[in-house]
């Protein structure tokens, strides 16, 4: 009986106009694309920590609690796996997110070490692995931007009638976004420079 009830909708739907499966599979797959790249770019930026942080203990041997925030961060990161099939889980997506803001942070704290050593600051490796985290924080911002758009075309598409008696029948999912609070870091990528000296604050009395 529920069988036939489906079918009947889906007839439904055909007769409406096209039930627009094709396109809401193809628009899903996009997602599924722009998430892997999504992925791709925070793994090249957690596949950086391990050199930048032994070249920078090679000149700031002291600091080991900003090594160890960075060495945690990064831990956090590869434990959490979110593919394809999981991002329907808007638990996930947050916590997932959240380990890669820690990350982003803790790197980000490991720079303002840097500044204190001029030595560190000119090394060619120190400079060379600077280049490669600003090219990838570039990246990753590129990557969420298009992830962002692709949930946005999709989940307008599985709304809108008579693709939502489609995705009902399909078990196709509102998917959960990137959350609101974090739109800014998403459309602009962290400042990465380890090249220059910010200009030293003024004295106070």
């Amino acid at each position: 009986m529920k069988l036939l009830r489906n079918l009947v909708l889906l007839l439904l739907a055909v007769g409406l106009g096209g039930c627009g499966y094709n396109a809401i599979q193809k628009q899903d797959e996009a997602v599924k694309a722009a998430w892997s790249e999504v992925l791709n770019q925070y793994q090249r930026r957690a596949d950086l920590v391990p050199n930048l942080v032994n070249t920078v203990k090679g000149y700031a041997q002291h600091e080991e609690k900003v090594f160890t925030e960075v060495t945690e961060a990064r831990a956090k990161v590869g434990s959490l796996q979110v593919n394809a099939d999981s991002l329907n889980d808007p638990q996930k997506l947050k916590q997932f997110q959240a380990a890669q803001g820690e990350l982003g942070s803790a790197l980000s704290r490991l720079m303002v070490v840097s500044e204190n050593y001029p030595q560190l600051k000119a090394d060619g490796l120190f400079q060379n692995l600077q280049a490669q985290l600003e090219g990838t924080e570039n990246r990753v911002t590129v990557a969420r931007n298009r992830y962002v758009q692709a949930v946005q075309a999709y989940n307008a598409m599985i709304r809108t009638f008579p693709n939502n008696m489609t995705a009902k029948i399909f078990g196709y999912q509102v998917k959960p976004n990137f959350t609101v609070e974090n739109e800014q870091a998403i459309s602009t990528a962290p400042k990465v420079d380890f090249g220059t000296t910010a200009p030293a604050p003024a004295a106070t009395h």
